[in-house]
């Protein structure tokens, strides 16, 4: 049986249209006001949501989402609160949802309980950057059991048998990032770039969408052509930097809405 992120990739290919995918941290500014900002996102235009997991060494992340989980663990956010975020949320929306983070804090949950837990609340899929699809059995069974998606990335340094074992092993979608620190804009400029997005999507069984940098609607129509979605982080999560939740959450749902009409346009 599909989960919601299936079944939007899906509905989506059926229309020929591509996903706008958007990434906020779980309680920044709070866990009170964060299904306030899902529901936002979704009546942007959003397709699916990213709820980030916030981690007190978060390696792969830039100053901006690094700076959000600080303001999110010092609000108190751990599993369980963002799990009954969840909850409130599925009241009002069926948008997708995936939790994405790093693996410490679902080992010490314990991997069986958190994916039953997420399951549960209304999660849809989880990505955790620091668990090559190499490893992470139990992850996987955890998840495959559940009916979570599991999620992983790839990047422009990922060689043909790394591919294929995402495909193989991925579930709901890949996760495409530059790592060379290039935006959308100059995705569309650069032909080597081009042709590795075209590598990862050309004969994939799971939707591939691409995320690094992107921040204009410029930015996620040029990259909307050549892969299945656009993920938008850094310039969501920096909407609410300034510590004012509504004044955030009115900031990111325009910019939610002007890249979600460019990515649709397509």
């Amino acid at each position: 049986m599909k989960n919601r992120i299936e079944k939007k990739f899906a509905e989506l290919k059926k229309a020929g249209k591509k996903a706008m995918v958007a990434f906020v941290t779980a309680g920044d500014p709070n866990l009170k006001f964060t299904p306030q900002v899902v529901w936002g996102l979704e009546e942007a235009g959003v397709d699916v949501v990213e709820l980030g997991m916030p981690f007190s060494d978060p390696m792969a992340d830039g100053p901006v989402i690094q700076k959000s989980s600080e303001r999110a663990l010092k609000a108190g956010t751990k599993l369980p609160g963002i799990f009954k975020a969840v909850e409130t949320i599925r009241k009002k929306s069926q948008v997708p949802i995936l939790l994405m983070g790093y693996f410490n804090p679902i080992l010490q949950y314990g991997i069986s309980d958190y994916f039953r837990d997420a399951k549960g609340a209304g999660v849809d899929g989880t990505l955790l950057v620091d668990l090559p699809p190499e490893e992470g059995e139990e992850t996987r069974q955890a998840a495959r059991k559940a009916g979570v998606s599991l999620i992983y990335l790839l990047a422009p340094t990922s060689d043909r048998k790394r591919i294929d074992l995402v495909r193989k092993k991925g579930s709901g979608f890949i996760y495409y990032v530059s790592l060379t620190g290039v935006t959308g804009a100059a995705i569309h400029a650069q032909p080597e770039v081009k042709g590795q997005i075209q590598k990862v999507v050309k004969g994939s069984r799971l939707p591939v969408c691409v995320g690094f940098g992107i921040k204009t609607p410029e930015q996620a129509r040029a990259v909307a052509k050549l892969a299945d979605g656009v993920v938008v982080g850094s310039a969501l999560v920096d909407c609410f930097a300034s510590g004012k939740p509504q004044v955030g959450l009115e900031k990111a749902k325009k910019l939610a809405a002007s890249i979600a009409k460019a990515v649709h346009s397509i």
